[in-house]
């Protein structure tokens, strides 16, 4: 039996030891081509995967658009689509804490995307790594090369196929982030902090040298304390800080309250841990990194 059906039917079992129903899966007809499954933790990478990855293998994201990635729980059916899969892309980082007793239970190999980049402490420290690196372009080359290589490795008869995507989306990143570099370093001086919900954006500041505020570090939190609240409102007013973000996954309450005692402008939604639906603003990651440039831009390049 192949390889794929043989997980199909392991998948079954356990998703049905799981959840206790009595409900069938899909099932690929015998005569279905069988291509290779590669399921990946969020909406993000599975764009990327899919840039590179192309018709030669069919790429799946575990949570669907929206969903808040740093405290997903994962279901029965989740369980079972790892099973199916000959692969699986995680970012890493820390961002999937609840990935490693997810993949255990399950026999896939899997590759941490993210290997290679340089990681940025969470408030510094160096033992907790800030997993958004792809919120900035530059590290979304060693993504594309990373995924490149685990695609050449499951698949190595699509290898040049890999390579060449890669190339050429590269090279559209390369583009976009010469092009975010030169409309954020043009910024003015006295209007170079960018302050959101969640602290999602280390990897892009330190690229385009704006300065970084937030009210939680990672979204996992999201309790603000007074404490917290009245330094960022202080900041805010300090700085003249004409305009704060909020990212799409979490609540924007908390950051009105920072707008409304500071006179700043909430300017919009950023994206950063999800795409959007197919239909909204950010379907692709180039999108995502477009959206965030042109709202940061138009929130910060004027006077307050």
């Amino acid at each position: 039996m192949p390889k794929n059906r043989v997980r199909r039917a392991t998948a079954l079992a356990l998703a049905l030891l799981l959840s206790g129903c009595a409900a069938s899966p899909e099932v690929r007809a015998e005569d279905e081509p069988d291509v290779p499954v590669v399921l990946v933790t969020f909406t993000v990478l599975a764009d990327i995967a899919a840039q590179v990855g192309g018709d030669l293998v069919d790429v799946v994201s575990l949570t669907a658009a929206g969903t808040q990635i740093h405290g997903y729980e994962p279901t029965p059916g989740d369980m079972r689509r790892a099973a199916e899969a000959d692969l699986v892309l995680e970012n890493g980082l820390g961002l999937e804490e609840w990935f490693a007793r997810f993949i255990d239970a399950v026999d896939v190999p899997h590759v941490v995307v993210s290997e290679g980049i340089e990681p940025l402490g969470i408030e510094g420290d160096p033992n907790a790594p800030n997993p958004h690196a792809w919120a900035s372009p530059i590290a979304g080359e060693q993504y594309v090369e990373n995924i490149v290589a685990a695609l050449s490795e499951l698949v190595p008869e699509g290898a040049e196929t890999f390579a060449a995507n890669g190339a050429r989306y590269t090279e559209q990143l390369r583009a976009l982030a010469a092009d975010v570099d030169e409309r954020l370093s043009a910024l003015p001086a006295e209007h170079r902090t960018l302050v959101t919900c969640e602290g999602a954006f280390s990897y892009l500041a330190r690229d385009v040298g704006l300065e970084e505020a937030y009210l939680w570090a990672v979204n996992a939190e999201q309790q603000v304390r007074p404490q917290q609240m009245t330094d960022l409102v202080d900041l805010v007013d300090e700085r003249d800080v004409p305009a704060v973000f909020c990212e799409s996954t979490v609540d924007p309450g908390p950051m009105q309250q920072v707008a409304d005692a500071t006179g700043a402008r909430l300017a919009g939604t950023l994206y950063v841990d999800s795409l959007s639906a197919a239909d909204g603003p950010v379907p692709t990651y180039l999108d995502l990194v477009r959206h965030n440039t042109d709202l940061i831009v138009e929130g910060l390049e004027g006077a307050s």
